[in-house]
């Protein structure tokens, strides 16, 4: 009998992990994973542990500051990943196998402020710094306006792109046009590959806040409806392309924030296609479910929870918030991972 990871990648769920950390990435493999995300609070939470404490005092003492070896570490990590999922990827012929790098959040900060054009030409910039020479690598970009306005320049400069902090159709429409439209450019397609990072869990969080008067039945399947919507959008527009790589939704946040429902739940309904990168925590409880997991990527519920989330969710305003959310979200753990370098260069000088 298969076990309740296995019967998830046998629905057709690609299993990704939300971590690069290396001890995580091993084990997750041994279960099924064939590829990882990553972002600054993993890398800052590996700082913290002691792991790379050589390998920053090298940095320091060649003369790096801490921006400098924030960014070296997170390349080493991410990079190192990439190595355990390499045979996937060539198995695969570039469809799997992929280990995101995430570009810098504080590009958005808000106590920065750049001007949008700045911010624009630094992801176009820094997107193709960080995937040069990076077979299996994926650039997460931000689906901001300004990460939105950069995928164009980067998909037709042949980067591989993860548009992440998606919560809408209508952001996501943009994000893939853009994308579209890049890779339109391309002399070739044989290489193209795209995956949109639609965030689930936060939404419900979202809806429970600030929508009080949505009926209790669709309390709590607002993430995933919105999912499904974006995923059966992303399965039609990419049906008639004639590409040889899927052109795949990431279902992101999958994580439940609330302790009263079952920790695998996003993970059960979306199960069946596309991809899913889950925390360690959500593997890790999925595996101890014993559930068989069954393709549920394509069930809706009722035509009345449809209704009552349409007729009160007011997307738009739900766009703002969490993007606004999301954007400090990013940027906090970034300067946490400076402050934690700068804390590791305090002691290593004192030890």
């Amino acid at each position: 009998m298969p076990t309740p990871l296995e019967s998830l990648v046998a629905s057709g769920t690609k299993l990704w992990l939300d971590s690069v950390d290396p001890d995580l990435v091993e084990k997750n493999i041994a279960l099924g994973a064939t590829g990882a995300t990553s972002n600054p609070a993993i890398i800052s939470d590996l700082v913290k542990t002691g792991r790379y404490d050589t390998l920053i005092g090298e940095l320091v003492s060649e003369g790096f500051n801490d921006d400098d070896i924030a960014w070296g570490l997170a390349d080493h990590v991410v990079e190192t990943a990439q190595e355990a999922f390499e045979p996937t990827w060539e198995k695969t012929g570039g469809d799997d196998g992929w280990v995101s790098f995430e570009l810098d959040p504080l590009i958005e900060d808000p106590e920065a402020d750049l001007p949008h054009a700045d911010r624009v030409a630094r992801y176009i910039e820094l997107g193709k710094e960080w995937f040069a020479d990076q077979p299996n690598r994926m650039i997460k970009v931000p689906g901001t306006p300004a990460g939105i306005d950069a995928l164009e320049e980067l998909c037709a400069a042949g980067v591989t792109l993860n548009v992440t902090l998606l919560f809408t159709l209508d952001q996501y429409e943009r994000a893939r046009d853009a994308v579209w439209r890049g890779a339109q450019r391309r002399d070739d397609l044989s290489t193209f590959k795209s995956v949109y990072s639609i965030f689930v869990s936060r939404i419900d969080v979202y809806t429970e806040k600030h929508c009080p008067d949505l009926e209790a039945p669709a309390q709590g399947q607002v993430g995933v409806v919105n999912a499904k919507r974006v995923w059966q959008a992303n399965q039609a527009f990419w049906a008639d392309k004639g590409l040889k790589l899927n052109q795949e939704i990431i279902f992101a946040s999958t994580g439940t924030k609330d302790p009263n429902q079952k920790p695998w739940k996003y993970v059960e309904a979306l199960a069946g296609s596309d991809i899913q990168t889950n925390p360690p925590a959500t593997n890790d409880a999925a595996q101890a479910s014993g559930v068989t997991f069954m393709r549920r990527v394509d069930e809706m519920p009722s035509p009345a929870v449809l209704t009552a989330i349409d007729a009160t969710v007011d997307f738009n305003a739900l766009h703002d918030t969490l993007m606004r959310e999301g954007v400090q979200k990013f940027a906090d753990p970034q300067k946490a991972l400076l402050a934690a370098i700068a804390a590791k260069r305090a002691e290593l000088a004192t030890a």
